[in-house]
């Protein structure tokens, strides 16, 4: 990514629908978010403790999963003394690479909030991983020049993705496949460096550039292009997951309760960027997720992480399952896809506990 540019007690527990919003903002700081929302040591002693005190998670460059990031205090207060956060790569490796979804298929890390494409596409290939919730939606956008008004545009065009099977081309690949482009033949598809891409992109010698926050807040700002695509807000891509979290199956196989502590930790997570975009930026700066507070902020602002108690998350696999097999990109159908990579156990029981 760019360098410049526990729980079964009831009322403090679904804070997120019952506490008012400003006393929410009033009492909450991210220090002190654990002792706010009830998850001191002793809750939870009707429930399991978790079988293992570690958890490995990815840390990689886009903001759209400070969630991972936010939950680490929430993880503690759910019993795992040990929170690691792992630097797999920039979050741009493609699928022939070691990136944060091989580190989750080997072992190397235990979860993992990726970009749904990628995601599917790596259970296509066998991969041990399976999804477990719906994080966000929206967190995408495709730029495009004079040339590219419209996605059906980008037909005999140049597209700049970091490399070849990274979530960056399934989501374009889905994207075109939707509109009935063949992306394997109708778009050319470059890999520079992501300062190599902006400044091609500025000279007119590439024709759309696809990113995940903070870049499109940052060619935005300098009014770079024109968005073509806005995840947040177009159909249908606004109404389903855009980032999905998964785990290693091998963890999950193993640890059950551990499992259902981390999403549920990751999910009030989500919660607290909602309400705290501000407090939730400054973490990351402080604690060297990036650079860009500003950029942090307003991704924060504009991403709907609310949503992953309104959407459903195997609607999401299904949706991009079929655009990923009509563009060629995987074999198996959206059916085998969630048989064989999802498990929704654990997000029936949270959002039943949580509802307000």
């Amino acid at each position: 990514m760019s360098q410049s540019l526990p729980w079964r007690q009831t009322s403090p527990l679904i804070w997120a629908n019952r506490w008012r919003r400003r006393e929410f903002l009033r009492r909450a700081t991210l220090a002190g978010t654990a002792g706010v929302l009830g998850l001191r040591p002793g809750w939870g002693r009707s429930e399991s403790s978790p079988e293992t005190t570690r958890i490995r998670l990815s840390q990689i460059a886009s903001l759209c999963i400070a969630p991972q990031y936010v939950a680490e205090e929430l993880l503690r207060g759910e019993g795992f003394s040990d929170v690691q956060y792992i630097k797999t790569d920039t979050g741009r490796a493609p699928m022939d690479d070691i990136g944060p979804y091989q580190a989750l298929a080997f072992g190397k890390v235990d979860f993992n909030a990726g970009m749904v494409g990628e995601l599917v596409a790596r259970i296509d290939s066998g991969d041990p991983i399976v999804i477990l919730a719906g994080t966000h939606a929206g967190c995408f956008e495709l730029f495009g020049t004079d040339r590219v008004r419209s996605v059906k545009d980008l037909k005999g065009k140049t597209v700049a993705v970091p490399g070849l099977g990274t979530s960056h081309q399934f989501f374009v690949a889905s994207i075109a496949a939707y509109v009935g482009l063949d992306p394997s033949k109708d778009i050319n598809f470059i890999t520079p460096s992501l300062a190599d891409s902006v400044q091609l992109f500025v000279e007119g010698k590439i024709d759309a550039i696809f990113d995940f926050p903070p870049v499109p807040q940052e060619l935005r700002a300098k009014k770079i292009g024109h968005v073509v695509v806005d995840g947040r807000v177009d159909r249908p891509w606004s109404q389903y997951f855009c980032c999905m979290l998964a785990a290693n199956s091998e963890f999950v196989r193993k640890y059950p309760a551990a499992t259902k502590r981390a999403v549920r930790a990751i999910m009030k997570a989500n919660d607290v960027c909602t309400l705290e975009p501000e407090r939730v930026a400054r973490l990351l700066v402080d604690k060297g997720y990036t650079r860009h507070y500003d950029y942090a902020v307003q991704a924060l602002k504009e991403l709907p992480y609310s949503k992953w108690r309104e959407y459903d998350p195997e609607d999401t696999v299904r949706f991009y399952a079929l655009r990923l097999r009509e563009a060629g990109m995987i074999k198996a159908s959206p059916q085998k896809i969630i048989a064989q990579g999802t498990d929704w156990r654990f997000l029936k029981e949270l959002k039943k506990e949580l509802k307000g």
